[in-house]
């Protein structure tokens, strides 16, 4: 909420503040509804506008494709349902962008005509705009717990290899209790944790599950995309 110009909004690693919300699909209950899946909960500036008409067709494309890893697409914007509905048809029937066209939106667009759930959220930037929510990005895992937190200003439209990439390091990293390193992609190597000494890491570079050491703070692994998709493409 916004209370004498500071913004107050949930951190990585908090739950996901709870809503219940009105949307093109019906009623959700939020995160409840989501539990055992991951999220991606967007927010958007405005219905009928460019920018955010080609993010939509983008995510409507790609959206079987975010199913395949167990994440489900939730959009917002401080719009009624009515132009919401009305929107979503006109870009089917209307607009092609990218050779996309009759896309059909099928995640469900969130109605926040009061804000309620964009100020709960830190979407509103007063000063970017005090009246449109900025592009906001929310990762939540199977459990409700925020991952990652990306945030866009109006003029910017995002980039989803980048949003589907973070997806697949964020459960690549639960499942294998790793991290990953700059412009990682599934396939290239990961990080292990420290070996906590390089009397433990000398122990690694026998050749110990694929463990490379460059100094005790700093060791790789391999791990092949085909593991990673054993793993997370269930």
């Amino acid at each position: 909420m916004e209370e004498n110009n500071v913004i107050s909004m949930p951190r990585i690693g908090d739950p996901a503040p709870e809503f219940t919300a009105e949307t093109t699909q019906g009623t959700i209950h939020f995160p409840n509804d989501y539990k055992g899946s991951w999220v991606i909960l967007f927010s958007h500036p405005a219905d009928f506008t460019p920018v955010c008409t080609t993010e939509f067709m983008t995510f409507a494309t790609m959206e079987e494709k975010f199913a395949k890893a167990n994440c489900k697409l939730v959009g917002l914007s401080v719009d009624s349902l009515y132009s919401h509905i009305a929107w979503l048809r006109t870009i089917k029937e209307k607009i092609e962008f990218k050779g996309m066209k009759d896309v059909e939106v099928k995640f469900p667009l969130i109605e926040d005509i009061t804000m309620t759930v964009a100020k709960k959220y830190g979407m509103i930037q007063p000063g970017e705009s005090s009246t449109k929510a900025v592009r906001a990005v929310f990762f939540i895992d199977p459990k409700g717990t925020i991952r990652t937190i990306i945030y866009y200003p109006l003029s910017l439209g995002r980039n989803f290899d980048e949003l589907y990439r973070v997806l697949i390091a964020l459960q690549t990293a639960d499942a294998f209790s790793v991290a990953t390193p700059a412009d990682w992609r599934p396939g290239d190597d990961v990080i292990v944790p420290p070996a906590g000494s390089c009397g433990v890491a000398k122990e690694r570079m026998e050749g110990k599950e694929n463990i490379k050491c460059y100094d005790w703070f700093f060791c790789t692994k391999e791990l092949s995309e085909k593991e990673i998709n054993q793993k997370i493409f269930k």
